[in-house]
């Protein structure tokens, strides 16, 4: 486990894991659904990551976005790598949304649609919020590539 995967909550708030890779819910929920796809290497600089974990990530994207086409439609997907606070290679994963969505009762507005993503507008959510946001999208995670 690496300073990335501590920082955005490993293990309590892993989606799932991989070889290579694990998905974590990000505590801030920018827009509903949100991820952070960290490597579990101690890489840096994404030209550092071996083979393997290139190899993994196909699969791995798939995967993310199988999952939160179910679990809420999204209208584009952004994976920014911004890499300037957490040190390891890692994705912010953020579908994208021009309208509302809604969680028991919490509204997720996507601020910034349709430009870049506005960072610093996660609504409050409440740690039974989290739980059921993170339990909601691990019952969708494809298994071995099959939907659940």
């Amino acid at each position: 486990m690496n300073e990335t995967m501590r920082k955005f909550g490993y293990p309590d708030a892993l989606v799932h894991d991989y070889a290579q890779w694990c998905v974590l819910l990000r505590p801030a929920q920018v827009t509903l659904g949100a991820l952070v796809l960290v490597a579990k290497s101690d890489a840096r600089a994404f030209p550092d990551l071996d083979a393997a974990a290139f190899s993994e990530l196909a699969p791995v994207v798939r995967d993310i976005e199988v999952c939160l086409a179910k679990f809420s439609p999204f209208e584009k997907i952004n994976y920014l790598m911004l890499m300037m606070v957490d040190p390891n290679v890692h994705f912010h994963v953020l579908p994208r949304y021009s309208r509302t969505r809604t969680f028991n009762t919490v509204a997720f507005e996507d601020r910034g649609w349709p430009g870049p993503p506005d960072l610093k507008a996660a609504p409050a959510i409440t740690p039974i919020d989290f739980a059921a946001i993170l339990a909601s999208i691990k019952s969708l995670w494809p298994v071995d590539g099959r939907t659940p």
